[in-house]
């Protein structure tokens, strides 16, 4: 798929939606229709649980789309700041789910803000929910590499909502795909990735990874994962 429709679907597609419809503006939908209330609260109890986020902590949401989640991830920490590259969704997000100094967003490609923010050192966690796999193989190495070698006050990243290669015949069950779509990151899915695969991709910038899978009643969860990461021991 050609990199304009990955332009579509983030910076054109939310402008069709209605000012107020969330999900669908992020593409968080189970047939063109926006996930349940339900559906939303097992992500957020998934994120706030395993990053055991409190009132010490600072949260850092790349690729945050609208805020829609941020402002649950946001809620019970200090502070947060959700940081992505389409100005219509962080407009809604200032619109809607912006309350500094509590809760801030601000418009900038992911790469170029984790290599440029002035004050790094002041997250503690840090959440990449549904989008990774779509940053291209180089891009998504160098987000971790910058991550770990300039956020030294992050203890835990969040990498959620990840598509299982080891999966990939449950999503398209008997439906014909084209194999190339794998590491396609401009797809509708974007890259599937083995666990083995996100590990080796970890360690080399410095991570070590476990996997977190969601309950069974999660609309992906036969056949999707969420890798968090820990810095590797020194």
């Amino acid at each position: 798929m050609a990199k304009s429709n990955t332009d579509y679907f983030y910076k054109d597609h939310p402008k069709t939606c209605a000012p107020k419809d969330f999900w669908g503006q992020v593409k968080r939908t189970v047939n063109d229709k926006p996930v349940s209330d339900e559906q939303i609260d097992m992500i957020v109890h998934a994120v706030t649980t395993t990053l055991d986020l409190g009132a010490n902590d600072t949260v850092l949401d790349l690729c945050c789309g609208n805020g829609a989640l941020s402002t649950h991830f946001f809620s019970p920490c200090r502070q947060g700041l959700g940081v992505d590259f389409s100005d219509y969704l962080i407009q809604v997000a200032k619109e809607n789910f912006e309350f500094p100094p509590k809760s801030e967003f601000i418009l900038q490609d992911v790469m170029e803000y984790v290599h440029n923010e002035p004050v790094p050192e002041r997250f503690t966690k840090a959440v990449i929910y549904g989008s990774f796999q779509y940053l291209p193989f180089r891009s998504a190495q160098r987000l971790l590499e910058g991550l770990r070698s300039r956020f030294t006050g992050i203890q835990t990243v969040f990498i959620g909502n990840l598509p299982d290669k080891e999966k990939i015949h449950i999503f398209y069950q008997d439906r014909k795909f084209d194999p190339t779509v794998v590491n396609d990151p401009f797809s509708p899915i974007g890259i599937w990735r083995s666990q083995s695969e996100v590990v080796n991709l970890a360690e080399t910038a410095g991570w070590d990874v476990t996997f977190h899978t969601m309950p069974g009643a999660y609309y992906a969860a036969s056949y999707r994962f969420d890798a968090v990461l820990t810095p590797t021991a020194s």
